[in-house]
């Protein structure tokens, strides 16, 4: 039985369960052959306090392939092989998650071995611009969480959230310079500032309860120094200034967008496919703490 978000005491709140299904849906106006499709739609079995209970992928026809693998990431694949596809073809992924409150995202020592949380992605390159913005805000705090919050107010107030004004491959050198975009040019955006700022960072691609697409926020990766030589990933949504919370649902990380993409593929036509795709969230329980 779905409940009504407004109605639950998120500050209170231990834990709680969702119901995630997607679909998308791609029409051709003539048969296509040798589909080869990446699907990057089910979250991770773990990832820090969510927990994936069930998951599952359909296809609406007959002699398609499923090949799962995970990638360098550590993101759930789902490559999609169909020989044939008279007109359309529509995949659909239900999901069951749960995520506990205070629930640190702990990564294990060797974190920083991986470059791509520091160098500059096609995606996240800065211009001049952006490195002086960097320059500025380093200068203004202490770095850190305290530098990463800095920078994610900044972004939320130098943008408009505007749709159809960018697409998959803005950079964000070229969002911050038209001053508007979605939820993925502001994740791109303070990528690019925190790792001009030399903050570990990546982009992560999931769902915001109440809100009808996949949105993309941001984690900032510190060390704990504790002595373990872990480090805690801490979330940071530049879209709604925000630091995140249990009304967030992770599926994917990567460097940027492209790393990410939900759908994505390849086939041999001429035709030029369609996608109608759409989503829902269900919050279906909520456990108080004393």
């Amino acid at each position: 039985m779905a409940i009504e978000p407004v109605s639950v005491d998120w500050a209170a709140a231990r834990r709680v369960s969702y119901l995630l299904r997607q679909s998308f849906r791609y029409e051709y106006p003539k048969p296509i052959r040798d589909l080869n499709h990446r699907l990057v739609v089910i979250p991770p079995e773990r990832f820090g306090d969510q927990r994936r209970l069930r998951h599952r992928l359909s296809v609406d026809r007959d002699g398609v392939r499923f090949e799962d693998r995970n990638d360098r990431f550590g993101n759930m694949i789902v490559d999609v092989f169909a020989p044939r596809v008279p007109e359309e073809i529509e995949f659909v992924a239900e999901v069951s998650v749960e995520r506990h409150a205070a629930v640190p995202n702990r990564l294990a020592d060797g974190w920083l071995t991986e470059s791509y949380l520091l160098e500059a992605s096609p995606l996240t390159a800065a211009d001049e611009r952006i490195k002086r913005v960097a320059q500025e805000l380093g200068d203004s705090a202490e770095w850190g969480l305290s530098l990463a919050d800095r920078i994610n107010d900044w972004v939320y107030q130098s943008m408009t959230y505007q749709h159809g004004v960018t697409g998959v491959r803005t950079t964000a050198a070229q969002a911050l310079e038209i001053g508007s975009g979605v939820c993925q040019d502001y994740a791109h955006v303070m990528l690019a500032l925190c790792r001009a700022c030399g903050l570990p960072s990546r982009y992560v691609s999931g769902h915001l309860l109440g809100q009808g697409g996949t949105h993309a926020w941001v984690e900032v990766v510190l060390p704990t120094k504790d002595g373990t030589g872990d480090a805690i990933a801490s979330t940071f949504d530049p879209t709604h200034a925000s630091r995140g919370g249990l009304g967030y649902v992770t599926i994917a990380v990567g460097g940027d967008y492209s790393d990410v993409a939900p759908t994505s593929g390849t086939y041999l036509s001429s035709a030029r496919g369609r996608l109608v795709t759409s989503k829902r969230v269900t919050l279906v329980d909520v456990e108080y703490g004393d």
